[in-house]
Parts: structure tokens; sequence; C-alpha cells
């Protein structure tokens, strides 16, 4: 996300600060060492709260490639959304879980620690133990604000789930989103009556959030109706691996194409991006050649696959074109371009 500073990586996932939560610091660190603490703590929860619906969901093959801190709490980049509604709902409890684990796990221990009164003392910063007993309740605070049955929530996403068990995913989702507007909207009321800041940025970051989640659901299920060879252009360009990328350079700027399948002696041996043609002109010059810059591990799709799935897969592996593969040989090139094109023509129908 821009604007984000990487912290460290855990399992493999970059856990950043977006720098709008160092304002949130700078707030709370005024009221004092204890309130710092517990802002610290809250986000240090958040953390482990999405690293837990992280890790579950790559038990279904899907990858998480950051975890963002906001001020309004904390986002996981999953490259795509769970295919079956038993997956999203494993995968979106697995946060509130955690956070109900550490309040059952640690009660009795706090309890002895800080004592019965402390512990269920009402949240207070009036001592150092009245703060860890406030951190100590946090989560359950967590664990029942994610729940709210409303979009981006988890319980939003738990709803989705079990009615899409009975109705399409389309019109589950929609169920969720007009759940999450209304609780935007219960927010936002009461930030303005209050005064409230922090929950006027919450009812907008829900409302957006929620539309953004409707919109990118519409797109996939609109997609799922066409193929890859519906769109297909059979207009492409190759080059061989000895091509200087000078030339390729060339192509690019007399052509519409910008990614190129690389062949040589009639096999396929590599793909050439945009990306990876502008780093390594930028890099090394012009005169480098296509094998020293080339991809020789990219997916490949086929002209039956559909255009939800080619999405995927462009958005799992970065890449914003794919060479398309029939047995062998390449018949033509799917971009991130064509399949946006293909929908702005079908939401017009």
């Amino acid at each position: 996300m821009r604007g984000s500073i990487r912290l460290l990586r855990v399992a493999g996932i970059s856990i950043n600060i977006h720098i709008s939560f160092l304002l949130l610091l700078a707030l709370f660190a005024s009221g004092g060492l204890k309130w710092l603490f517990i802002i610290i703590s809250v986000f240090f929860f958040v953390t482990l709260h999405e690293l837990c619906h992280s890790l579950a969901a790559r038990q279904f093959g899907i990858r998480v490639s950051e975890i963002t801190l906001l001020p309004i709490g904390g986002v996981a980049s999953m490259t795509r959304m769970p295919e079956k509604p038993s997956q999203e709902f494993l995968i979106s409890v697995a946060g509130p879980a955690f956070n109900i684990a550490v309040i059952l796990v640690f009660f009795f221990p706090l309890k002895i620690l800080l004592g019965p009164d402390v512990l269920m003392h009402p949240l207070s910063t009036a001592t150092w133990p009245l703060t860890m007993a406030y951190v100590y309740w946090i989560n359950l605070m967590l664990a029942l604000f994610n729940l709210i049955p409303a979009f981006p929530m988890d319980g939003g996403r738990v709803m989705r789930a079990l009615l899409a068990q009975k109705m399409g995913y389309l019109a589950a989702t929609r169920i969720a989103v007009r759940s999450g507007h209304i609780f935007a909207l219960a927010f936002a009321y009461f930030g303005i009556v209050k005064f409230n800041i922090i929950l006027i940025a919450i009812a907008v970051f829900i409302y957006m959030a929620a539309s953004s989640e409707e919109m990118q659901v519409d797109v996939r299920e609109a997609l799922k109706k066409f193929r890859v060879r519906d769109i297909l252009s059979r207009d492409f360009l190759m080059v061989s691996g000895d091509t200087p990328l000078a030339k390729v350079l060339e192509m690019m700027f007399h052509s519409h194409q910008e990614d190129f399948p690389v062949a040589d002696e009639g096999r396929v041996s590599g793909f050439l991006t945009r990306k990876d043609i502008i780093a390594s002109v930028h890099r090394s010059g012009t005169a480098v050649p296509v094998k020293e810059v080339m991809r020789t591990s990219f997916p490949r799709v086929r002209e039956s696959d559909g255009l939800a799935k080619v999405q995927g897969v462009m958005q799992e592996s970065g890449l914003m074109a794919l060479p398309v593969m029939r047995d062998e040989e390449v018949v033509g090139i799917v971009t991130f371009e064509d399949i946006g094109r293909a929908y702005a023509i079908i939401s017009q129908r």
C-alpha cells in the first residue's frame, strides 16, 4: 500500500505501518506513557489478528503479500479471494478466534497476577496494573467489533459465507454490503453527534471498503460468463532471446504491445514484461539481449480459461499480461487492460 513503511517480515509476510499511523501515535503519546503503551499494544494484537487470517488463507493456497497497519485497524493484502464459502468462513473467523483465545488463556493468570478487582475494573489507566487490564480487555473489543455483520468486517464476511450457501455469491455480497453501509451511516451519525473524528474515519472506511468489495465481486461474476477466446486478439508480436532491448523498445513504440513472448527455434523459452524492460533499460542500457531479462517461469493460460480465473492469476503473479497457449504454441496475449475493457463493455449491456 502506498505511503507505508515496512517494519519487519513474519512468515514471509511484510508487516507495514502507514504513515498516517504516526499521527495516531503522536496523538496518544500526548496522553502519557500509559496511553502510548495501550495504542502500541492494540496494534500488536491487530497484527496478530491479521496474521491469523493470513495463515488460515495460506491453508487454501491464497498468498498474502503484506499486512498494513492503519489508524483504524489492519489490512491483509490477499492475492485472491477464497473460492468456496466454507473457506471464507474459516479465514474470517480465524482473526476474532485469536482475540477470544487470548481472553480465555490469560483470564486466570491475570486474575491471580493483578487481582480480581483490578482485572474486572472498568477500563482505566489510573495505574499500570489497570492499564494492563485495559490492554487485556481490548482483545474482547477487537473480537466483538470485527464480528459486526457488515462489510468489510470479519462478521460481514462470515455472513456472506453463510448466505452464499443458500443463495448466489453476488446476492450474498450485496446483502453484506448493504449491512456495511447501514453500520457506516450509524458510525458517522454518532461520530458527528459526539464530535468523534475516529468514529467518522471508521464510517468512511467501512462505507468505501464495502462499496469496493461489491464492485470487485460484480466484476468477477460478470467475467465468469466469458473466456479468453472471446477477447483474444491474434495480432501479436514475438521476439527471440538474442533480440536486443533496443529493438524491443522500437516494437513497443510502433505497436500497442508492451509484453512479448520469447521463442527460440519455434519453442517458447520465456516471457518479457513491460516492467522488466523498463527496469533493465535503466539498469543496463538497451544493448542487453532479451534472454538476460526475460522471465523463464511465468503462468500460462488457455483459450478456454474464464476471464475471472485469468484476472486472479494476474493478481497473484503481479503480471499485467500473460501468454495464451494452445498445447506448446503461443496463440496470443491477454492483458489486464483487455479484461478491463471487456468488463466495461459487459457492464453497459
